[in-house]
């Protein structure tokens, strides 16, 4: 007589008790990250007139915080899944508060612009584990819940950040002016960071390898070298080593890419794995995502300058007219991943053009105006258009590609995602700002003029590149 073992089932891990509440607390941390993408745009005038601060100064204002990001994001997220989380986050937050403390008191173009690099790179500390700490704390439809929130605030931060940007500089509160974008993320850090000691559980991956500290310092200097001589070169005429400098942050780059692809029998994770860039939907994804980010980017920062400078709109004006472009991404968000699983790249081609067109409305209307105070309502229509397309191209963008990258690589390719935004947004205000701030004495509306090309061209170009993703997506969840 034989007997049959049924083997018993693998323990279930009961849930946190307070995963939803760990879950808010990291939500209010990230969003400090969120708004501070879109709240400095509006503020970048006000921080020219106070500080004196050249135009490359401006654009740096901007890049820092990118660059910051998109050079710590990748280990970050390995160290966390390595160290733990909890530690991380925790790191993140009070360094976050301390460097937007260090941007509010900063009495200089220089002093502002190495505290926004550092914000950057304690964003980057912070970020990576609230997504870790999901995957991780929620499982099953708690989990697409959970992410649906994360998602569903950073695209509120989107109009937020441009409507706040505007309120903070315009109220002037204690005389801070400008400051005051940076100032208000203080005391939101110290309230996240002892909730987050109280509330936010410890988390990592016991089977996570070793984070490649050296390839990041590499992957760093290689983007910092790429974006430096684009933003200084038009002030110092194109000099030979600008050139020198730019062919060797692309060589570090790609070095880093071919040398991580022929290392083998080692525990380091590569922090860009070849097997991915082998995939030709990832590397193109890659790359739409990388012109979209340099296309918007480029444009608001020149926008708000237009504006501003030029129009004689003040920070909250700017920033209520600018939330038309928010409206837009509204009204298509809500069904652009189920229309991409349905009809894949098709969706993501049509968001590419309608931000062309939207972008190209607004460059017809400005087209041979005058710096004079002429209207936001010629503008709103061309932003809401925009912002349509912004729904249809960047929601989905990274469930389309998803579709061709194995599972294993699935998150990696997020976090590569992540950095090529970052970086595109980086190099849109390096490109995009340098030919603006170059056309700046002809008047700024002959400025954004010429600027826009630069701007349609890449959303025009993106359009183009979609054609080559797979032709469905995978679901959301």
């Amino acid at each position: 007589m034989s007997t049959t073992v049924t083997p018993s089932p693998p323990p279930v891990t009961a849930p946190h008790p307070r995963r939803w509440a760990a879950a808010v607390v990291m939500m209010v941390a990230a969003l400090m990250d969120l708004l501070d993408t879109t709240v400095v745009n509006v503020a970048i005038p006000s921080v020219g007139t106070d500080l004196h601060a050249s135009p490359s100064e401006l654009q740096w204002t901007v890049s820092a915080y990118l660059l910051g990001f998109a050079a710590a994001l990748i280990v970050s997220g390995h160290l966390g899944d390595r160290l733990g989380r909890r530690a991380l986050f925790l790191t993140g937050t009070a360094g976050f508060g301390l460097a937007s403390l260090a941007c509010g008191i900063a009495q200089t173009p220089g002093q502002l612009i190495a505290a926004r690099a550092v914000q950057g790179v304690l964003a980057a500390v912070l970020v990576p584990q609230v997504i870790g700490s999901f995957r991780t704390l929620f499982q099953g439809r708690e989990r697409g819940a959970a992410f649906g929130m994360y998602g569903a605030v950073a695209g509120f931060a989107s109009a937020v950040g441009l409507l706040l940007g505007g309120v903070l500089t315009d109220a002037d509160l204690f005389g801070w002016g400008w400051r005051s974008v940076f100032l208000v993320n203080v005391p939101v850090a110290l309230a996240t960071l002892v909730a987050g000691a109280l509330l936010v559980p410890a988390t990592r991956e016991r089977s996570a390898g070793r984070p490649d500290a050296l390839g990041s310092l590499v992957l760093a200097g290689g983007l910092v070298a790429v974006v430096l001589p684009l933003v200084q070169g038009r002030e110092n005429g194109w000099p030979l080593w600008g050139w020198i400098c730019l062919a060797a942050g692309l060589l570090a780059v790609t070095g880093l890419g071919v040398f991580e692809a022929r290392r083998h029998g080692t525990t380091t994770i590569p922090l860009l794995p070849a097997r991915a860039f082998r995939l030709p939907a990832f590397s193109v994804g890659v790359l739409v995502q990388l012109l979209f980010s340099l296309a918007m980017q480029g444009f608001f920062l020149a926008f708000a300058v237009r504006l501003q400078a030029g129009e004689g709109y003040t920070p909250l004006q700017a920033g209520l007219l600018t939330v038309a472009f928010s409206v837009g991404g509204f009204l298509t968000a809500p069904a652009a991943d189920s229309l991409a699983v349905r009809y894949g790249r098709l969706v993501l081609g049509a968001g590419a053009l309608l931000m062309a067109a939207g972008h190209a409305w607004v460059w017809s209307a400005i087209d041979g105006a005058a710096d004079t105070h002429t209207g936001a309502w010629p503008l709103v229509p061309g932003l809401v258009v925009a912002g349509a397309g912004l729904g249809f191209l960047v929601v989905p963008l990274v469930n389309v590609v998803l579709s061709a990258v194995p599972a294993d690589l699935a998150g990696g390719a997020s976090g590569i995602f992540s950095t090529a935004q970052q970086f595109g947004g980086a190099l849109g205000a390096a490109v995009v700002g340098t030919v603006f701030f170059g056309h700046a004495d002809d008047g700024l509306s002959q400025a954004l003029g010429a600027a826009m090309p630069w701007v349609t061209g890449g959303f025009v170009a993106c359009a183009g590149l979609c054609a080559l993703l797979p032709r469905t997506a995978v679901p959301h969840d």
